[in-house]
């Protein structure tokens, strides 16, 4: 049986393949590849099959990580019954999250950096309309959660 993890975003071009990117990446050094599995999407449809943003994928680049395989994809209910772990960038991404997540979702379905045992911030901003800066601090934050959830997976599954 697999863990799933899914990172949602607004375009699913920036922080949520980014995350993607990263965890797997996490993932992959621990050997646990056949023990989680990793996905993004975003909650508006105005990129679906595009690649990440260029700037965050410079971003990941030049700390190693390299996403240029990822491609948007759109958030669906069916996501609520695959997925383990449904965790929105923002406040606005878990608002739509919420609102399409059934009654019966047995999952965790919250804020990436909380969720992830982060205490100095609730969200990844968006860098989209920002500079180099600003993706080189979605990438710090996001960097920071990625080992604290793995953590959290590892312990709550026993993994």
């Amino acid at each position: 049986m697999s863990v799933k993890v899914l990172f949602v975003c607004l375009g699913n071009i920036c922080r949520s393949p980014t995350a993607h990117a990263l965890f797997q990446a996490r993932v992959n050094i621990e050997n646990m590849a056949d023990k989680i599995t990793v996905d993004s999407a975003g909650t508006g449809d105005w990129h679906i099959g595009c690649p990440p943003d260029k700037r965050a994928q410079k971003t990941a680049l030049a700390h190693g990580y390299d996403m240029s395989h990822l491609k948007a994809r759109l958030v669906t209910s069916d996501d609520f019954a695959e997925f383990d772990y449904i965790l929105g960038m923002d406040k606005e991404n878990l608002r739509n999250l919420k609102a399409m997540q059934p009654d019966n979702y047995q999952g965790v379905a919250g804020l990436f950096l909380t969720e992830s045992g982060v205490t100095e911030s609730e969200e990844v901003p968006d860098p989209y309309y920002g500079d180099a800066a600003h993706f080189e601090h979605s990438m710090s934050l996001i960097q920071h959660a990625v080992d604290g959830l793995l953590a959290r997976i590892k312990r709550d599954h026993q993994l």
